[in-house]
C-alpha cells in the first residue's frame, strides 16, 4: 500500500499536515507519536516477559504436583512379608 508512495507524495502529505496543525504543533505531534510508539514497544516486550514468567511458574507448579519418590531400600522393595505362625496340626483320628 505504501510502496506506491513516492517522494513527491510524501512531501505533499507533510505540507498538508503542516497547514492543518501549524508549525507550532508539529513538535508536539511528533513527540506524541514517538511516545506512542515507545509505549507500544514497551508493552510488547513486557507481554513477552510476563508470558515467559507465567510459563516458568507453570513448569514449577507441574514439578510440585509430581509426587516425590523415596529412595529408601524398604520402599523400593515393596512391603515386607510377615510370616504367620503355622497352625497346630490336629490328627483326624482320636484314639
Amino acid at each position: 500500500m505504501f510502496g506506491s508512495l513516492g517522494f513527491t507524495e510524501l512531501i505533499l502529505i507533510l505540507a498538508i499536515v503542516l497547514l492543518i496543525f501549524g508549525a507550532g504543533k508539529l513538535p508536539q505531534l511528533g513527540e506524541g507519536v514517538g511516545k506512542a510508539i515507545k509505549g507500544f514497544k514497551k508493552s510488547v516486550h513486557e507481554a513477552d516477559a510476563i508470558e515467559a514468567e507465567a510459563q516458568a511458574q507453570g513448569t514449577q507448579q507441574q514439578m510440585a504436583a509430581v509426587p516425590q519418590q523415596s529412595t529408601s531400600p524398604i520402599s523400593a522393595q515393596g512391603p515386607v512379608p510377615v510370616e504367620q505362625p503355622a497352625a497346630p496340626v490336629q490328627s483326624a483320628s482320636r484314639g
